[in-house]
């Protein structure tokens, strides 16, 4: 534990939760200093919106303790709502309402004068690029367009911690760059935010430090670099220029990392442990006659790294854990 209690916006330790014969957390710790991203990465059924919804007080916990800006979840579960922003994996807007009148009607609940909730409104549609549509039924909306609603009607109440599960579920690679950089200008406003996800570029992209849930368990954290090396190995990349040497590539790869490379169109790759094979990868190609387009050598990727822990690929395109006990009701 590096940081003091003092400097954590939330801070967990041992946390389970049962749901009849399983087990969907087992003994859970989570620290996340304040202004920072912690991601939290695992197969489906992990037990990431377990934990979730324990911090955000929608679920009590069996066993363990947490506390979320320095108060306690269970004893203190009014004093953490009027702290924190929840985007779960499903758009919880209102298809009916404007994308003004969603936000206005949290407003509203929250507590705020309607002139007030108005304001926050309209500023929030401007902060989201929403101006525009602010008008129109949330039910026209587009995915990318939902996600940033959702995201506003999560921060009408400015919270100083926001719990993001899976926010970019779904959402095109630019809708998904889009979030991201709301997300960042979040965190340079000193909100703290805790990230679920099983995008491992979008763990790449904001968390300054990650958590890998398997079976309810903590199997590793770190920051996505100390993640990286922590297989222990790199990966060797070859491009032949002309794609009748590929065979030639892939023999000279398998020999010298005593591995069969994984061939995708004209690239060779392989993992090695020993950097000392790229000069012998380059004489072994120059005598061959092979000219190369591409030879680098470099570090794991968080999916060779997810791979490697969990035994499973990351799924990103199924959008939620299997289990019934990780779903948020709409």
């Amino acid at each position: 534990m590096s940081a003091t209690t003092a400097d954590l916006a939330i801070h967990a330790e041992g946390l389970v939760k049962r749901f009849g014969e399983t087990t969907a957390l087992d003994g859970v710790d989570l620290e996340v200093p304040r202004g920072t991203v912690l991601g939290v990465l695992g197969p489906n059924g992990a037990g990431k919106t377990t934990a979730v919804r324990i911090l955000s007080t929608l679920l009590g916990a069996d066993a363990g303790h947490a506390t979320v800006g320095g108060y306690d979840v269970q004893s203190q579960a009014h004093q953490v709502r009027q702290l924190i922003g929840l985007t779960g994996q499903y758009a919880a807007v209102d298809e009916a309402l404007t994308g003004a009148e969603n936000l206005l009607l949290i407003g509203r609940l929250l507590g705020l004068e309607r002139s007030a909730a108005k304001r926050r409104a309209q500023d929030l549609l401007s902060d989201f690029d929403l101006v525009d549509a602010g008008h129109r039924a949330a039910g026209t909306y587009s995915g990318g367009m939902r996600r940033r609603l959702d995201l506003a009607a999560s921060l009408v109440g400015r919270p100083r911690i926001l719990y993001l599960d899976e926010p970019t579920t779904g959402l095109d690679p630019r809708a998904r760059n889009d979030l991201w950089d709301i997300i960042r200008g979040l965190v340079a406003d000193d909100v703290t935010v805790l990230l679920t996800t099983q995008y491992l570029e979008e763990a790449d992209e904001l968390a300054g430090q990650i958590v890998v849930i398997d079976h309810g368990r903590v199997i590793a954290r770190g920051t996505p670099d100390e993640l990286k090396a922590m297989t222990g190995t790199r990966t060797l990349a070859v491009r032949p220029e002309n794609h009748t040497h590929v065979p030639t590539v892939r023999v000279v790869v398998a020999e010298l990392a005593s591995v069969e490379p994984d061939v995708n169109g004209q690239l060779v790759t392989a993992p090695i442990t020993d950097s000392a094979i790229l000069p012998l990868v380059v004489r072994r190609l120059d005598d061959a006659g092979v000219t190369v387009t591409e030879l680098n050598l470099r570090t794991s990727s968080l999916d060779e790294v997810f791979l490697s822990l969990t035994g499973k690929p990351a799924e990103p395109d199924r959008g939620h854990d299997t289990n019934q006990a990780e779903r948020i009701p709409a």
